[in-house]
């Protein structure tokens, strides 16, 4: 699934980046579902637009503390390579049983009604592709765009949307971001400018955590020394994002800004209490099905212990430490010795169809 690439002699080369996996997804290529649709940009696109050259792509990740890391942003420090992406791809299946496919209303919104109009859809912080490539497959008369800071396994425009989403505005009738606030150096002003890159009645779309461990009772762990030694671990990793210049609680108030803005409406929260390992009591079918999502949950916590090695050690934690902590915390969840959850966040929210900046 990593993304190989077929370099060029010619640097000047701004086509879209194609990796060597692509047939994996090849239902949509007929469709250029997963391609950057050149004709939504404005005239003039904002100096956050990257040509993909060649020697781009050669230059896209750099390797620190033994993982590929993208090479473009200073704040977003987890890893973006093979490893992480068959990482996120389990993810996505695990987090489509426990909220769903879409959010309600996306079916209505990309619905094919509209003469002379092409929904759109963009991802931005697409990780492996997995959402918007179900988009493209779901939704084929639609367009789709897919964001990220390297090129993906998918077509896609490579672009740190730190630096603005004026050449989107307009563009959209759903903007979609999942897990990125360890990226996002203005969270608020994200939100503003994915609002303006909306349609009349478009869809924002929403996801984070808070990069917090809470106790069997649902009470956050924040004690360096906590019970919890992944707590401790992740307490350390809240620390690093925001060193780094992330915002790491913005899953903690998505809610607020999203209702305050004066684009959206019909604003939808809704929050996830995630097991972190099948530790839960009892065989009613409920429990049975959380404790299963939380079996897969667990795996993806024990690779996520590995991304975040270059997070916590770029961040000046001493090996040392950083090892005990993910030695420990491996442990606790193997063993399922202490019950915890992890809280995930969505809002979603329509635009209003007269709103004016």
């Amino acid at each position: 699934m990593s993304p190989t690439y077929s370099p060029r002699d010619d640097d000047d080369d701004d086509m879209s980046v194609t990796s060597g996996s692509i047939d994996r997804f090849a239902p949509s290529v007929g469709t250029s579902a997963t391609s950057v649709d050149w004709s939504m940009r404005s005239p003039s696109p904002a100096p956050s637009v990257f040509s993909v050259t060649s020697s781009m792509r050669a230059a896209a990740y750099r390797h620190e503390y033994g993982r590929g890391l993208n090479n473009y942003s200073d704040v977003y420090r987890l890893p973006a390579d093979d490893e992480e992406l068959q990482r996120l791809d389990k993810q996505h299946l695990m987090f489509m049983d426990v909220m769903g496919k879409y959010p309600p209303p996306l079916a209505e919104v990309l619905a094919d009604d509209t003469p002379g109009e092409t929904k759109a859809v963009v991802d931005l912080g697409c990780g492996s592709g997995s959402w918007i490539l179900d988009v493209a497959r779901d939704f084929p008369h639609c367009s789709t765009v897919a964001v990220d800071l390297v090129p993906m396994q998918v077509l896609s425009e490579v672009d740190d949307i730190n630096l603005g989403l004026q050449h989107f505005y307009g563009d959209f009738n759903v903007v979609h971001v999942r897990l990125i606030s360890s990226g996002i150096r203005d969270y608020v002003g994200l939100v503003d400018q994915m609002a303006q890159t909306l349609r009349a009645r478009g869809l924002i779309d929403i996801m984070e955590f808070d990069f917090r461990v809470y106790d069997g009772d649902k009470r956050v762990c924040l004690d360096d020394n906590a019970d919890s030694w992944f707590a401790r671990w992740m307490n350390h990793c809240h620390t690093a994002v925001r060193r780094s210049g992330g915002v790491p609680d913005a899953a903690n108030h998505l809610q607020r800004w999203i209702s305050e803005h004066a684009a959206f409406e019909d604003v939808v929260y809704r929050e996830f209490w995630l097991p972190t390992c099948p530790w839960l009591k009892g065989n009613d079918p409920e429990t049975v099905r959380q404790n299963r999502i939380a079996q897969v949950f667990s795996e993806d916590i024990l690779s996520f212990l590995k991304s975040g090695r270059p997070l916590l050690l770029g961040s000046g934690l001493p090996e040392t430490l950083v090892d005990e902590l993910q030695e420990k915390a491996s442990h606790e969840l193997l063993e399922r010795s202490i019950p915890t959850y992890i809280r995930v966040e969505n809002v979603y929210a329509r635009k209003r169809s007269h709103h004016h900046p």
